[in-house]
């Protein structure tokens, strides 16, 4: 008798390869029989085959096939990167780089086939590590000499030698100061106003400005996270004693109460930038115009801080409102529309503004529009304010000053293209849009390349959010004839900022993204009903609007 182990031919079948779902749960052969099986048929069950197909190695050897990425990553294989055999294609995995964006996830896929709306939650990146210490355990125990060389200052500013922690004053000097400005060739004022103030000054406002330094040391390095924190906390306290203490604190002439409103104001929009920074906005709002009445009726001048942080404070609210469509705060009496010169710390002109605020202000009337007449009326203005934008020429305070015309040439640019979003409801995919967004990327990839980020923050929030995502290529280089793509060059622009803004890259990047998402899943879903968006709603308000809530742009 032949033994088992020489018998020959093909080895005996131990498996199925189309079993139904019933038979491979129990562990048995299944007969494969059509439409059921004959053991659920027996049994009376529904017989299904499973949801997901196995594919055994053995068969793909059989017919030449590859299984898997056996054969195509592989160690020492010499089979090409891409391989296609007519039926299946393997291709290499791309890279993933740090600014890599993914538009969408189960939680925006849910919300987007359920009908829901976007949420409006602020999406706060990166998370980070923060060691678990009190306050106090922090300061003790933090390593001073771990910090890079910074230009000491203490002997300039001899406050600052009953406090501690003088290392992140320095720091607001020699790191912030420089960010805040629009140009190399010019002052920040926070370095050339602030600073000679803070000759003077009481301890509580060079404790609020080592707060916001060690605020803006912590985003790169969250070991000292903790120390911005019991900074900002102590300054709180000192600032509420006084103001229950004397409540002719607040009616003093000295700008003590704006300047320390505006550090903290700056610290919440670099930590997280949330509705707290907009607390701040609003008291500084009410601060602001009880000055303005005490000026009046004395007849007195206003201070060059004081004039500064009125500045910093409007400015912040006109241009965070152009995202989120908000009633304005402080009005446009603030902004010259004569004035042409660009602003070094603005990085534009007050006409500019001037047109910004009014554009802003006559889209919130587009909503009230309920006859003809208004429509005529809208269609006036809207022409006279594109007008008056195109005949502005921004002038520079320094002829030389390039960089300067750059960045007042780029916020003109944007004003374009909020203006036309605004008030003519143009979409990504208008032609006169995508030329102004390709103009406002090369333009802000050119301040990238050569290392200047700041105050084009703006420009480039309002062209990743006007980006067409069905067509992303904005340019080739003639040099090399690589094509440069919208998503990816705002990314690493992006990327790039975060290293030497004074801005909130994590949350403008945050709303970059949902604005993408919503618009890619749009182009997936089916056509809405007729009358749906409403028509007073225009594509800037339909995207951009519902997720750039306390959002600072400057």
């Amino acid at each position: 008798m032949e033994s088992h182990t020489h018998r020959k031919g093909p080895p005996a079948k131990t498996r199925t390869r189309k079993g139904c779902t019933n038979c491979r749960r129990s562990k048995v052969k299944c007969d494969e029989q059509k439409p059921a099986c004959t053991r659920c048929r027996q049994r009376n069950l529904e017989c299904s085959s499973p949801s997901v197909q196995l594919k055994w190695e053995s068969d793909f050897h059989s017919q030449g096939k590859a299984f898997g990425r056996s054969g195509v990553w592989g160690k020492g294989s010499s089979s090409p990167a891409s391989k296609s055999n007519g039926e299946n294609t393997w291709v290499v995995t791309p890279s993933v780089h740090s600014w890599g964006f993914l538009n969408c996830d189960t939680l925006s896929l849910s919300r987007t086939f359920n009908g829901e709306q976007s949420s409006l939650e602020p999406i706060l990146l990166p998370a980070r590590e923060i060691k678990r210490y009190t306050f106090n355990e922090e300061v003790e125990n933090f390593d001073y000499s771990a910090t890079p060389t910074l230009q000491q200052t203490v002997s300039l500013f001899p406050a600052l030698e009953q406090l501690r922690h003088g290392i992140f004053f320095d720091y607001y000097i020699n790191q912030i100061c420089p960010r805040a400005t629009s140009s190399h060739r010019s002052n920040s004022p926070f370095a050339s106003i602030i600073l000679p103030y803070c000759l003077s000054a009481s301890p509580a406002v060079l404790k609020a400005i080592q707060a916001l330094g060690a605020c803006h040391w912590s985003q790169h390095d969250p070991n000292y996270t903790s120390i911005s924190l019991g900074l900002k906390y102590q300054v709180i306290q000192d600032f509420r004693r006084r103001l229950a203490a004397d409540n002719s604190f607040l009616l003093s002439k000295d700008p003590e109460v704006l300047v320390i409103m505006m550090m903290l104001c700056l610290y919440e929009i670099v930590d997280h930038c949330d509705y707290r920074w907009i607390v701040h906005l609003q008291g500084a709002k009410d601060m602001i115009q009880f000055r303005r009445q005490q000026l009046f009726k004395s007849n007195r001048p206003q201070d060059d801080v004081s004039s500064f942080i009125e500045l910093f404070f409007a400015f912040q609210d006109v241009m965070g409102r152009t995202a989120c469509a908000k009633a304005d705060l402080f009005g446009a009496s603030y902004w010259d529309e004569n004035d042409d010169t660009i602003n070094h710390w603005m990085g534009c002109s007050p006409s500019l503004v001037s047109i910004l605020f009014s554009v802003m202000d006559l889209s919130r009337t587009r909503r009230d529009i309920t006859s003809e007449a208004d429509e005529v009326t809208l269609s006036i203005k809207s022409s006279m304010l594109n007008r008056r934008l195109g005949d502005l020429v921004q002038r520079l305070p320094d002829p030389d000053d390039q960089t300067l015309q750059a960045v007042g040439d780029l916020k003109k640019l944007a004003c374009e293209v909020y203006l036309q979003s605004a008030l003519y409801s143009a979409e990504p995919s208008t032609s006169l849009i995508k030329a102004y967004v390709r103009r406002i990327m090369k333009s802000a990839s050119h301040l990238v390349k050569q290392e200047f980020t700041g105050n084009i923050m703006w420009p480039i929030f309002v062209a990743a959010v006007e980006l067409d995502p069905l067509d992303d290529e904005l340019w080739t280089e003639p040099e090399t004839g690589v094509v440069v793509h919208g998503r990816e060059l705002v990314l690493r622009s992006l990327m790039t900022m975060a290293k030497s803004s004074v801005s909130s890259v994590s949350r403008t990047r945050a709303v970059i993204e949902q604005v993408w998402q919503a618009r890619d899943f749009d182009i997936l879903k089916a056509p809405e009903p007729k009358g749906f968006p409403l028509p007073s709603m225009n594509d800037w308000e339909r995207y951009v609007v519902p997720v750039s809530d306390a959002l600072s742009l400057v």
